[in-house]
């Protein structure tokens, strides 16, 4: 039987790991595909949709957490950010995702809810919370995977086959 306290542990441990599969793909995309125009949408580009997924995470930050204290983390410019740049964000942002997790927790396993939070399609168990951050960030994560393939700049399968190494991962993020 687990207690409360190992479950807590084992959402915030999943988070952290996520957060690194991101870092992982960030850290190792190659320079001439970050800024390369998404097929389809010529106004978008990789840059974008990684620096995205940083935003989107200061944007729950600040609808679901300002209002309980959780420190905001400034969003990216998503035109100019550079991978490392972005790999600090993403650890800024990383620790408000867990802040907010923390605090469903520590409040009977919800995030409880906040005035600015309109949006109400989202329950805010933290389960539910903490799986669709995780398949948003997985659907990006894809996203960028394919664009490199449609553009003819296939990531090398040390790179792809990482995406999916967690416990590995989960270990970088322990360290």
């Amino acid at each position: 039987m687990h207690s409360a306290l190992d479950q807590r542990d084992a959402l915030l441990a999943a988070w952290r790991t996520n957060n690194r599969v991101t870092v992982f793909l960030v850290e190792n995309l190659p320079h001439e595909l970050w800024g390369a125009t998404v097929p389809g949408a010529p106004r978008r580009t990789v840059r974008m949709i990684a620096g995205h997924l940083h935003n989107a995470r200061c944007m729950w930050i600040k609808t679901l957490g300002k209002e309980h204290g959780i420190a905001v983390p400034r969003a990216v410019n998503r035109h100019k950010v550079e991978p490392k740049e972005l790999v600090s964000a993403l650890g800024k942002s990383s620790r408000g995702i867990v802040s907010l997790l923390t605090l469903g927790c520590e409040r009977g396993g919800v995030v409880p809810a906040s005035s600015s939070y309109t949006w109400r399609n989202l329950p805010l168990d933290v389960g539910h919370v903490l799986t669709y951050f995780v398949a948003h960030e997985g659907h990006h994560r894809g996203q960028i995977v394919l664009v490199a393939r449609q553009l003819g700049c296939r990531l090398p399968a040390e790179i792809t086959g990482g995406l999916w190494q967690w416990s590995k991962r989960a270990r970088e993020a322990r360290s």
